[in-house]
């Protein structure tokens, strides 16, 4: 995804059983990373896998900061979000959209191949992380569906009996990320084109107060990522069905 902001970008230290333990030491060291597989997800979006020796871990709802050098000294930093589940293969996932003019993205979609190196360093931010033990209510738009397909991801790797729904919007079918993965916690919106039958239109209230009527014990912990507009179209709806605004975690890009 683009450039992302949440509403706390600290990095923080993590301590739970059973979980990853992250630090804001190894989080502040630059790694090199090396690209090891693409995979085309749409025709403009595309999931780059990069072996990242010294590792330190993250969790689901994670970002990193990504720098690429030019041969004159010349930098670009970009905050990415991380698309793959936990794992201690010492790869991660990020799945990048191609943004018109993007120095990075540019580079990415037309001039790496396996082999190339950039470096990273992270993971970020404590704030939009789930760590798996309460109940996840997602709301993703466009490539705001990378971080939350992080939590999906680890939420099935881990058989994971804690509820998790995902309702994410796309223009169509053909531009909705990750669609061959998708499975009975997702429902997609598509506000441009649809498949025969489905309605077309904007994510709703008829989206999203269906979920929020299914309350888990405990109730759900929502994040929402997406543009700015969406992030605060979708909290309104979060907030109008009736959901906590301190128990919503919000991550904009743009």
């Amino acid at each position: 995804m683009t450039e992302t902001v949440t509403t706390n970008p600290a990095v923080t230290r993590f301590a739970v059983p059973g979980r990853i333990a992250v630090s804001d030491q190894a989080a502040a060291v630059w790694r090199t990373a090396t690209l090891t597989e693409i995979r085309r997800e749409t025709a403009h979006a595309a999931t780059f896998r990069l072996a990242v020796p010294g590792w330190a871990g993250h969790l689901p709802g994670q970002h990193l900061l990504l720098r690429l050098t030019a041969p004159d000294g010349y930098t670009a930093q970009r905050h990415y979000s991380i698309a793959s589940a936990p794992d201690d293969s010492g790869h991660i996932e990020l799945t990048l959209d191609h943004v018109p003019d993007g120095e990075v993205s540019g580079w990415f979609h037309t001039v790496a191949r396996p082999g190339d190196t950039v470096e990273v360093r992270g993971p970020l931010s404590g704030f939009f992380a789930w760590q798996g033990d309460r109940p996840a209510l997602l709301l993703g738009a466009g490539s705001g569906v990378v971080p939350l397909m992080s939590m999906v991801r680890h939420h099935r790797q881990r058989g994971l009996t804690v509820p998790l729904r995902l309702l994410v919007s796309a223009r169509s079918p053909e531009e909705l990320f990750y669609a061959s993965e998708l499975g009975a916690e997702t429902a997609p919106v598509f506000t441009r084109s649809a498949p025969q039958g489905v309605p077309v239109g904007r994510m709703a209230a008829a989206h999203v107060a269906p979920l929020l009527s299914e309350q888990p014990p405990g109730g759900w912990e929502a994040y929402v990522c997406g543009s700015n507009g969406f992030a605060e179209h979708a909290s309104r709806l979060l907030v109008a069905a009736g959901q906590p605004v301190e128990r919503i975690r919000i991550e904009r890009f743009g």
